[in-house]
């Protein structure tokens, strides 16, 4: 079993409507569910979706999480990402070697655990933050390798992953491309630190996305999707998502892929639309 399939050995295959395992947000489908998560969760499964996830995890309040996680485990859906998040919208970095951020982060992941437990999360996402302009970029890779072997010796022995996710964001991010990512993965050298592969950033930073893919497969534990440009959907820019997840279906991925996106249109029409843009790009 290879390192990706390993990560997620412990979501099974979906079956049903879709071939794989797609995670919508909550505010994805509010048009139709209304306002309350719990409404929102049984609107996905209902429409064959067998994941969430929620980047708002760690700020919600203790009995929604535990609400969510029962919630979750009753209609057999399996929990994605939600992010550790050690820094002000991720600017004080970890490239930086400051006890201070480090701490801050190490902090942070310790409380994820009690988080990851109450809906069984398997998966975290990590972004080091800002490069540090003033230190050769080796060093900075050094200082991120080094807090990452921190936070896995803190999670590994729950079984929560961080997942380092390269962003598009701005220039100003340190983490910006699969290989790099997977060149952090290898040098931490642990099942709690591998890549959150998000193919809307990806198509941005590097294209080639399935070559890609492959190169750095045996550090892949996660996906996000997005159309580019504009981020919606697929099919509403030039990705072509049923090749993409044709492809990594074909290599027996089992775990979750998140949408990270918008909505294209507004509404009931604009959320049915995201369904049937899911039925068309799995129909491979």
């Amino acid at each position: 079993m290879n390192a990706a399939a390993a990560a997620n050995a412990t979501a099974a295959a979906p079956s049903g409507r879709f071939k794989l395992r797609y995670a919508p947000h909550f505010g994805m489908f509010e048009a139709h569910a209304g306002s309350d998560l719990i409404a929102q969760l049984e609107f996905m499964a209902d429409e064959g979706f067998t994941a969430l996830e929620d980047n708002e995890l760690m700020s919600r309040p203790v009995p929604l999480q535990e609400r969510i996680g029962a919630t979750l485990a009753r209609l057999g859906m399996t929990m994605g990402v939600f992010v550790i998040d050690g820094g002000d919208n991720w600017k004080p970095s970890l490239t930086t070697g400051q006890e201070e951020f480090r701490e801050r982060f190490l902090k942070t992941c310790r409380a994820a655990i009690d988080v990851a437990k109450r809906v069984n999360a398997r998966w975290a996402t990590v972004v080091p933050g800002y490069f540090d302009r003033r230190l050769p970029l080796g060093i900075q890779t050094g200082h991120v390798i080094d807090t990452l072997r921190a936070a896995a010796d803190i999670l590994a022995p729950h079984g929560l992953t961080m997942v380092l996710e390269p962003l598009s964001d701005t220039p100003e991010l340190f983490l910006r491309t699969s290989d790099q990512a997977y060149a952090i993965c290898r040098a931490v050298d642990s099942p709690a630190c591998k890549i959150l592969y998000d193919m809307y950033h990806m198509q941005r930073n590097e294209g080639d996305i399935i070559a890609n893919i492959d190169r750095a497969w045996s550090e892949i534990a996660y996906f996000q999707i997005g159309d580019d440009p504009g981020r919606k959907e697929p099919g509403t820019g030039e990705m072509n998502y049923r090749n993409l997840f044709r492809h990594i279906h074909g290599r027996g991925f089992a775990g979750v892929l998140g949408m990270e996106h918008g909505n294209a249109l507004p509404g009931k029409a604009g959320e049915r639309a995201v369904i049937d843009a899911y039925v068309t790009a799995d129909s491979f």
